[in-house]
Order: C-alpha cells, then sequence, then structure tokens
C-alpha cells in the first residue's frame, strides 16, 4: 500500500509505467510548480490519467468509480461541503449506515480524509476517480440545492442556446448538452424518479410547454417541468447516454444504458418518437438488481397459490401468464423460475427486455437486428438440453407454435399473453391459427392478474372513502409518504384456470371464451374481479381501485 505521496513515483517504476529519468525529471517540476507529483506526471504526459487511476485503485485496494456512470442521490451531495469537496477534490459518492464513500483525486490523501471524517461524523471510505471525473461531477452536483424547481430558477437564460426553442445543429447540440446545468437537470430528473419508485419518465413537448410525468404504482403523475427551451438539450443529453444519434430527430429511436445508484444497478430503455411539437421520450426504469418477489408475496390467495405451486412443479407442460402491459406478468414468471431453480433443472429464458438476473439461469435478450427473435431464440434453446424454458412473450403463430411443441416433448414451457382474462388465452392462441388439439394438449394452466394499488399505511383510515357512496371501508386519506394519493405500493389480483378434460373438449370444439369461463367458473374459479374483492375486505385495496383495473371484465 502507498504511504506517501514521494512512493507513488517509485512504485510506478517498479511497475515499469514510469521510467527513472522520467520520474526524475517530474520531481523537479513538482519542486519548481509546487503541484502533487500526480498532476505533473499526467501533464507531462509521463502517464496516463487513466491508467494512473487503476494502478492507484490496484496498490491501494481501493475501488475505481467511473462517476459518468454514477447516479448520486442529492442527499448524499448534502453532507460534504462545496468548499471542502473542491479544497481536497472529492465527491461524497454513496451513503451506507455511517459510511460515507467518496470518490477522491487523491484517496491516499490523510489530511482530507481527517477532515471529512471531522465535518461528516460518518466513517469515511475513499474511492479514487480523474481529475477530469471530479471536477465535472462538482460542477454537475454542487450549485442549486438538489430540487428541480430550485435548479430550473438557477438556469443562466443568458447562456448561448438555453434561451429559445429553436432547431439547434448537431455542433450545437453538443456543446450545449455539456453544460453542467443540462447534466445535472437530466439526473435529477432520474434520481427524484428511481427514489420515488416511478417506472417510467415521460418528457413530453406541447405547444408552448414541455410536461414532465412519471408513473408510480401504474398512475402517470405530472413532476416540475423544465421550460420548454431545454426539450432540445435535454433530449440531446438522454441521447448521448443512450448512444442515440443527436442529430437524428424525425425517426424513432431505442438505445438503453446503465447507472449505478445506492447501489442499485438500473437499467435505463430509451425511446425517443417525434410529434409535431418535437421528440417525445420515456425512460424506462428497471432496477435489474433488486430484489426478488416470491410466489408467496404477490397476493395470492392459499386456494391458487396452493395450485399455482403445484402447475409450476409439472415437469412439462406450458403454464400461461395473462393481462395488459404493466399488470406484473414477468414478475410472477420469475418468481415463478425462482420457486422451481435447483440445481438438478438446466433452465433457459429468451426475454424482451431482461428485468431481473437469476443466478443460476441462463438468461438472453431477443436482438432483431442480430436475427435473435422469440422464434430463433426458442429453437436454440431447445438444443440447449432445457428442462425449463421461459419465453417472455408468445406475439405470433410461429413463436406459439415452437413453445406448444416444446412443452409436449417433456419441457416445463412458461410464457405470457396479452389476453384481459384466463380463458381468453385459450381461444387467443386458436386465432393465431394453432391447431385447438395442440393448445389443449400442451396447456396446463393460465393465470390472468392485474396490480392493484395498497392504502398506504401512513394515512390508513375507515370511513366512507374519497368517493362516498355510503361504503364503509378502508382508505387512505393522503400523506407526504404517499404524495397525497392514499396509495403506496401494489399487490396483484389473480384467476386461475386450471384445465381439466372438458375444457380440453371446449378448446379443440373452438367454444368460445365465454363459454370457457362460465364452465370454469361454475366449477370453483375465482373471476379475478371476486378476488380483488378479497383485497377490499382485507382492508389492503379499495373498491374504486378494483374497479378501475377490472373495468373490461
Amino acid at each position: 500500500m502507498i504511504k506517501q505521496r514521494r512512493s507513488l513515483g517509485e512504485s510506478l517504476v517498479e511497475e515499469g509505467i514510469l521510467t527513472e529519468d522520467q520520474l526524475r525529471k517530474a520531481q523537479e517540476e513538482e519542486k519548481q510548480s509546487g503541484q502533487r507529483l500526480r498532476k505533473v506526471l499526467v501533464r507531462m504526459g509521463f502517464v496516463d490519467e487513466g491508467d494512473l487511476v487503476s494502478f492507484l485503485s490496484s496498490k491501494l485496494g481501493v475501488p475505481r468509480i467511473e462517476l459518468a456512470n454514477t447516479l448520486i442521490d442529492p442527499k448524499t451531495i448534502e453532507l460534504v461541503p462545496e468548499s471542502l469537496a473542491r479544497k481536497y477534490e472529492l465527491i461524497p459518492v454513496l451513503k451506507i449506515g455511517d459510511r460515507l464513500t467518496c470518490a477522491m483525486v487523491d484517496p491516499w490523501n490523510v489530511f482530507a480524509l481527517d477532515e471529512l471524517r471531522i465535518k461528516t461524523q460518518f466513517t469515511v471510505e475513499p474511492a479514487v476517480a480523474t481529475e477530469g471525473e471530479i471536477r465535472r461531477a462538482l460542477d454537475e452536483h454542487y450549485g442549486a440545492q438538489g430540487t428541480i424547481e430550485e435548479l430550473i430558477r438557477s438556469i443562466d437564460e443568458k447562456k448561448p442556446g438555453l434561451k429559445e426553442d429553436r432547431e439547434l445543429g448537431a455542433k450545437e447540440l453538443e456543446g450545449i448538452v455539456q453544460e453542467p446545468v443540462v447534466i445535472k437537470l437530466v439526473n435529477l430528473l432520474i434520481v427524484k424518479a428511481v427514489q420515488e419508485g416511478a417506472s417510467d419518465i415521460h418528457i413530453e413537448p406541447e405547444e408552448e410547454t414541455l410536461r414532465t410525468r412519471v408513473r408510480i404504482d401504474g398512475m402517470l403523475r405530472e413532476v416540475p417541468s423544465p421550460p420548454k427551451h431545454l426539450h432540445s438539450a435535454i433530449v440531446s443529453r438522454i441521447k448521448i447516454l443512450a448512444n442515440l444519434d443527436i442529430a437524428e430527430r424525425r425517426t424513432p429511436q431505442d438505445g438503453r444504458f446503465n447507472l449505478k445508484m445506492e447501489g442499485k444497478q438500473i437499467d435505463i430503455r430509451v425511446s425517443c418518437y417525434p410529434t409535431i411539437y418535437g421528440e417525445n421520450v420515456v425512460l424506462r426504469l428497471l432496477n435489474v438488481s433488486g430484489a426478488l418477489l416470491r410466489l408467496s408475496e404477490l397476493g395470492f390467495s392459499e386456494r391458487v397459490l396452493s395450485a399455482y405451486n403445484e402447475l409450476v412443479k409439472k415437469p412439462w407442460g406450458m403454464i400461461l401468464v395473462t393481462g395488459p402491459t404493466g399488470s406484473g406478468k414477468t414478475t410472477t414468471l420469475y418468481a415463478s423460475l425462482d420457486k422451481i431453480n435447483s440445481a438438478e433443472k438446466n433452465i433457459l429464458t429468451i426475454e424482451d427486455p431482461v428485468e431481473y438476473r437469476l443466478s443460476g439461469i441462463r438468461q438472453s435478450q431477443v436482438h432483431p437486428k442480430a436475427q435473435l427473435t422469440f422464434a430463433s431464440g426458442l429453437r436454440s434453446i431447445l438444443r440447449q438440453d432445457p428442462d425449463v424454458i421461459m419465453v417472455g412473450e408468445i406475439r405470433d403463430r410461429e413463436t406459439a407454435e415452437i413453445a406448444i411443441q416444446a412443452a409436449l416433448t417433456g419441457h416445463l414451457v412458461l410464457s405470457t399473453l396479452h389476453t384481459n382474462d384466463a380463458a381468453g388465452a385459450a381461444t387467443r392462441l386458436v386465432e393465431m391459427d394453432v391447431e385447438p388439439f395442440l393448445v389443449s394438449s400442451s396447456v396446463v394452466g393460465i393465470l390472468a392478474q392485474r396490480l392493484v394499488r395498497r392504502i398506504c399505511e401512513g394515512c390508513k383510515e375507515k370511513g366512507t372513502g374519497k368517493q362516498g357512496g355510503g361504503r364503509e371501508e378502508f382508505y387512505g386519506k393522503g400523506c407526504p409518504r404517499c404524495m397525497n394519493t392514499g396509495y403506496k405500493g401494489r399487490i396483484g389480483i389473480f384467476e386461475l384456470l386450471v384445465l381439466d378434460e372438458k375444457i380440453r373438449e371446449l378448446i379443440v370444439s373452438k367454444s368460445s371464451a365465454e363459454e370457457i369461463r362460465r364452465y370454469a367458473r361454475s366449477h370453483g374459479m375465482t373471476p379475478i374481479r371476486e378476488d380483488g374483492l378479497r383485497r377490499v375486505l382485507e382492508g389492503l385495496t379499495t373498491l374504486e381501485e378494483v374497479v378501475r383495473v377490472t373495468q373490461e371484465e
């Protein structure tokens, strides 16, 4: 471990990164200029700063942090005064318990570490980053007080390109998107959305305004929006992060990037779509390092959970999970795989996108440009000696037929369909021109589901609810914890169709979904709305919420 600054040069010579002659010249310049040896070595071109940082990380045993890919909570920034951060060229990155991690230009600077510990009252854990990264981070994170409203008020509208909403050239945009205020604004939008548990961020241009919304618990909510004249700069900044073409504004584009925030790996999917008032941008936020829910935590009744557990234990057959977009189908599939994952089973998936990383399971993502589709991926998976296969979605006849053949030849196949209820999934496959006898022979169970918002525990009361009507039930009156919505978090409601001989006969005879539904309900299947009413009686959600998500029933 490097104890003193002068030993840095000696260590670099020992490693062959620096020659003795270069070290001698750098030390002479160090005396004359008064700069630290590290800066002198980089300035004189003897050592590449990136290589030097990697070397320091290895020798000091401290982590190397790439600040460009690290999302920092504004509350963490507030822990270290700006004057102290600039004095020692450091940036606070992460706080966990009483430990504060700081990225530093000189992580061996004991004076900086001591002063930090005294000022913050935390145990300081140093990390290393380049001087350029530190300087950019200081400019990005200090200045405004950490809220979007304050940042917007702090914008200097005299800066070129930031004071008017006009068509900007690619070179002009490249300069504007490097402005600290633009970088910080985009960072804050993402940080706030992640902190509030949002799944999506919408940046929507209108004729004279720019609207920003986030989707939380399945519902879109407006948040403080930047002025319209920042639209081009914000979109271009997001495009650069997602490696998209900032000069192309009339063609839809899709991309992605990853950021780290509070130890979480956030995968961000970006979709740009041209509209008459400019590009509409939607960012999908996926916490790929998030904790995986178990089947018992999804909201199943004991009877449905028991029946579904029996289905996923089967050695072969197809299990379908249905519901609209955003109804939690993928979460259920992941929980199902987690339930049956073991060293004795070879489990493979083809998904779009991969939303969680599952240990012990081989996961892959569709890539149409590389000719990797659900159908082609599924064909390849069958040559990998699988026991269990998860197909993210059955979208066409080809994928359906391959999945069914897999189910009929000794594999357990789990997949999703976009249908409103369980009975409709069976008829949907027939509508895809899949032979009815193949559907009836392969499918063993169909689970339909929705997500309803939970009543906020912080403001939960019993009364007539916000909608009135004279009914006495639990509801949330609204509080800061739930942003005055009365709801916080979501839980699933379900209906499970387990195929018996009669249902198989109905499928083969091409009976309607209504006929299958009527038979299933008469033989014990609980409709999804009734399952929702169970949650109302348990005081977990409201009747209005159940009606909202089951309107088509």
